[in-house]
């Protein structure tokens, strides 16, 4: 499928058949689609979560204030920011690229150190939105492959994140939950969004062309 095709294809979807499970393959490809995503100096600053357990996501359910596919989908993927930068998280990612590219461990000692420079002397909540903005890019990659797979998905802010957090042991991790996206199929004699058009701004309002 053409992925603009793909793109008009795809809706928020409202009610998931919880008979319907994805298959592992394509989940595997909408998982890995994220973790290709371009990020800010490659750093990678987030994680995802895959959740299938149902007494989980029923638990998940109260917390994503009663949305009912939390606990219907087939796969409920949580994307959660490292909560802070340091030193430790940027020499570990430039330690692994230097490995798969067989390059000396120093290559990009300039550079990293010019990243903490930036980086350690922001607070940590500036910290945060950044990494959390580099989640939602591979957010969106997870969408768009889902689409490309005939997988409905359903983007997801509407959470208390502290609790999804605590219940999910993040702030141990480093972690704080940024995104939830349900997976599934959808129920189309249920789902009240199924038949609507898709309706975004005009292009005329959306599009400015700069000579």
């Amino acid at each position: 499928m053409e992925l603009l095709d793909a793109f008009k294809w795809r809706y928020a979807t409202k009610k998931y058949d919880s008979s319907k499970k994805v298959e592992q393959t394509l989940v595997d490809k909408i998982v890995e689609a994220a973790r290709i995503a371009p990020t800010s100096s490659g750093l990678q600053p987030f994680e995802v979560f895959v959740i299938t357990n149902q007494e989980l996501k029923n638990k998940i359910l109260p917390i994503a204030f009663g949305q009912e596919i939390v606990a219907d989908c087939s796969h409920l993927l949580v994307f959660a920011a490292w909560d802070n930068y340091t030193s430790e998280r940027i020499d570990k990612i430039y330690s692994h690229i230097t490995t798969e590219r067989e390059q000396p461990v120093d290559r990009y000692q300039a550079y990293t150190d010019r990243l903490k420079s930036m980086y350690l002397n922001r607070p940590a909540e500036d910290n945060f939105a950044h990494a959390a903005r580099q989640a939602y890019i591979a957010f969106g990659f997870a969408i768009a492959e889902a689409a490309t797979l005939k997988v409905d998905t359903t983007p997801m802010e509407g959470f208390a994140n502290d609790e999804l957090d605590k219940l999910l042991n993040l702030t141990e991790k480093g972690l704080k939950s940024v995104t939830l996206l349900p997976i599934g199929y959808r129920d189309e004699t249920n789902d009240w969004l199924v038949s609507l058009n898709k309706v975004r701004h005009p292009k005329e309002d959306f599009v400015t062309a700069i000579d």
